[in-house]
């Protein structure tokens, strides 16, 4: 049998970390491995306990979630762990930071149960977790603040054709979707995708759509 995927739970409402522990412990494949209410005890407990995955609130007392996420999942973290954020949609902008800060996707607070526990299944097999639509507002509407200024433009080391696929990844669109723009198949476009996290040193989709807003290839 295939061990089940390991959950840590952090937020800061009683009564919402019952109610995910709940639903995430109902399911065959899925065991919460442990719960907490601030951002430095997920990043102690995560030490002690390797989770597959954490489900992270953003706005919590001693850390908060993007901290944290930062700690367990950033640039430079030898062993990091997959981060699911969870937020209310009026936090969009908290949420880009921590989409910029490691994290492999977030959902709403108010998704349904199925939506959760597909979202803790996808980023545990190490796929990033973003609606298209959501997704492209917020980082739409935050990266302009670090993008580059225009003396120093985007040196991108893509060819063209990568820079395409880069670009509509960037503006919500699935592998299916980029392979009906671009009249290539499905499988070409994952080989493109592949080869772009690759040459970009990126893990996920999640961290492609960042930096293409950070360098300014979409608007």
């Amino acid at each position: 049998m295939t061990a089940p995927i390991r959950v840590l739970i952090c937020d800061d409402q009683v009564l919402i970390r019952t109610g995910l522990a709940t639903i995430i412990d109902a399911q065959p494949d899925l065991e919460v491995a442990a719960e907490c209410g601030d951002g430095q005890t997920a990043v102690d407990l995560v030490g002690q306990l390797r989770p597959d995955v954490v489900v992270m609130d953003i706005r919590m007392p001693v850390l908060d979630g993007i901290s944290a996420t930062r700690l367990l999942a950033g640039a430079g973290v030898p062993h990091p762990v997959k981060v699911l954020v969870v937020t209310t949609f009026n936090l969009d902008e908290y949420v880009y930071e921590a989409l910029r800060a490691g994290a492999s996707g977030f959902l709403l607070k108010d998704a349904p149960p199925a939506q959760l526990l597909h979202g803790i299944r996808t980023v545990a097999a190490g796929a990033a977790l973003l609606d298209p639509e959501v997704t492209r507002q917020l980082v739409g509407r935050y990266a302009v603040r670090i993008r580059p200024t225009e003396d120093n433009g985007p040196d991108v080391p893509l060819t063209p054709r990568e820079l395409e696929v880069l670009r509509l990844i960037a503006d919500g669109l699935s592998n299916n979707e980029i392979a009906a723009a671009l009249v290539i198949s499905r499988e070409t476009v994952k080989t493109f995708v592949s080869r772009i996290l690759t040459k970009l040193g990126l893990r996920d989709r999640v961290q492609a759509v960042v930096y293409a807003y950070r360098q300014g290839l979409v608007s």
